[in-house]
């Protein structure tokens, strides 16, 4: 069988130009302004929202990330079945994965915000979340500056390669994607009957 995401890649093969790419730039600005009115619009731009979430009090953070993995995953997956997109792995590292949520984990709690929320916090007026978007700044900076040190060391901790989760329990990927879906909107629905809004 044809894996989809080689056949397009085959069959999108495009010289690249060497004009400026302004479509591509309207596009992310467009996706950029409708993701952060979505997140703004869902209340996890919010900075009481957020802490709530981290203190098990306001579950909506978690229904919006939940939501947009079930939306994620079924569209990727699907248009990845019918050939229209491939899919761009990172390789999962165990240790770099661990040691970067942790870290992730802190600076989200240290300032009530993540980096996207942070974003869409500050469009909104919230200016305490140009701290963090300074943090932002410094740390990428610094990993910038040990990524050297790091691919030899920590990167290499726990490599799998570039899998995905049905791959690693040896499922098909169809129904394993049609499974975790049912999960996530039991999961949705629970969460909604328990913590309604």
């Amino acid at each position: 069988m044809i894996d989809p995401g080689k056949a397009v890649e085959r069959s999108t093969e495009k010289p690249v130009p060497t004009v400026g790419r302004a479509p591509e730039l309207l596009g992310g600005i467009v996706f950029g302004v409708a993701f952060g009115f979505l997140l703004q619009k869902g209340g996890v731009g919010k900075f009481n929202v957020l802490i709530g979430q981290l203190l098990l009090e306001d579950w909506t953070v978690a229904k919006v990330m939940l939501t947009a993995i079930l939306v994620g995953m079924v569209g990727v997956f699907t248009l990845h079945h019918f050939a229209k997109v491939n899919l761009h792995l990172k390789p999962t590292r165990i240790g770099a994965n661990i040691i970067g949520g942790l870290l992730f984990g802190v600076g989200f709690a240290l300032m009530g915000y993540c980096p996207g929320t942070a974003a869409a916090a500050l469009g909104q007026g919230s200016w305490d979340a140009l701290f963090g978007m300074a943090g932002l700044v410094a740390g990428s900076w610094i990993f910038a500056e040990f990524s050297g040190i790091l691919k030899r060391t920590m990167e290499k901790w726990g490599e799998l390669g570039k899998v995905l989760l049905p791959d690693l329990l040896h499922v098909p990927r169809g129904p394993f994607v049609m499974a975790f879906a049912v999960v996530l909107i039991v999961g949705l629905f629970a969460l909604e009957r328990a913590f309604p809004r």
